[in-house]
């Protein structure tokens, strides 16, 4: 008997959102994108500021509608998979009651989904216990996203969307976050979100989407996405010999080319190539896609 496939959490094809503008012309922010994602995977969106992000982020939420094209969240209109919890987003910006206790406002959120049962542990989980009693205007930025995180998680989502989720968050709440993540991923849990932080989506995110001007110029392993489009660099020590006060001997370095060992070089290191570099060598201006991933 044959195993069924999973129905995958994200199933965009063709995916297109123009609007109009002032001026009557039309912009298209979103262009002809084809997306899917699989149940459990955590994947970073990164894209210049324009390249279409947030309009994709939105039409997955079910907040905005096609253009052109479909989308699908495990086999259902985004709108339903939100309105039945299977769908939860964490955004940047807004959403809170500042009168609120940390506590009242999960509380107020469970009332509203009927589940008041999962108060205690998403508190826990969110790392908010000790905050339980602080309003939430007194919360730091980094707080109030744990929050909403918290808020997130209240209906047992299958996927959770975030937008730059840890802004303003510590070194140390940042990993506890991320911990958090790969925990629930790896119970099935799909995470897709998007950052400017290039170090964190390197670090927690297995697979990297790269937009610009609204179309996928690069996605799979984050791993492959770095090496494929980020080069490589060498550094090394010098011996002492060459090293004068206003810097190392000319003649020198130009022999290097030409030898490396012969001249006593020590301390070499070959840096891993760099998701930042192909980052920017996939999104400038300039930047040649004809070879790039649609």
């Amino acid at each position: 008997m044959s195993t069924p496939v999973p129905v995958p959490a994200i199933r965009a094809t063709g995916l297109t959102k123009s609007f109009r503008v002032g001026d009557g012309s039309t912009v298209t922010a979103v262009d002809a994108v084809d997306l899917t994602v699989a149940p459990g995977e955590i994947v970073a969106f990164l894209g210049p500021n324009g390249a279409g992000k947030t309009t994709t982020v939105d039409l997955l939420l079910g907040l905005t509608t096609p253009t052109a094209g479909t989308v699908e969240v495990y086999g259902e209109a985004p709108g339903r998979a939100v309105a039945a919890g299977r769908v939860s987003a964490v955004m940047q910006t807004g959403g809170l009651l500042p009168d609120f206790t940390v506590l009242e406002t999960v509380q107020a959120i469970a009332a509203l989904h009927g589940r008041r049962d999962r108060v205690d542990e998403v508190v826990e989980r969110a790392g908010l216990a000790p905050l339980a009693r602080r309003r939430v205007e007194a919360c730091s930025g980094g707080e109030q996203q744990r929050l909403k995180f918290a808020l997130a998680l209240v209906p047992d989502p299958d996927l959770v969307v975030l937008d730059e989720p840890t802004t303003g968050m510590d070194v140390a709440a940042r990993q506890a976050f991320w911990q958090t993540m790969r925990d629930d991923a790896a119970t099935g849990r799909t995470i897709v979100f998007a950052t400017h932080y290039l170090v964190e989506a390197d670090e927690f995110a297995a697979r990297t989407v790269l937009m610009k001007d609204g179309r996928i110029v690069a996605d799979g392993p984050t791993a492959d996405v770095r090496a494929a489009f980020g080069g490589r660099s060498i550094s090394f020590r010098p011996p002492a010999h060459v090293v004068h006060r206003d810097g190392v001997d000319p003649a020198w370095l130009a022999r290097v080319g030409q030898a490396l060992a012969p001249l006593g070089v020590t301390d070499v290191e070959v840096s891993s190539a760099s998701l930042e570099a192909a980052f920017l060598a996939l999104t400038s201006p300039t930047a040649d896609l004809a070879g790039a991933d649609r």
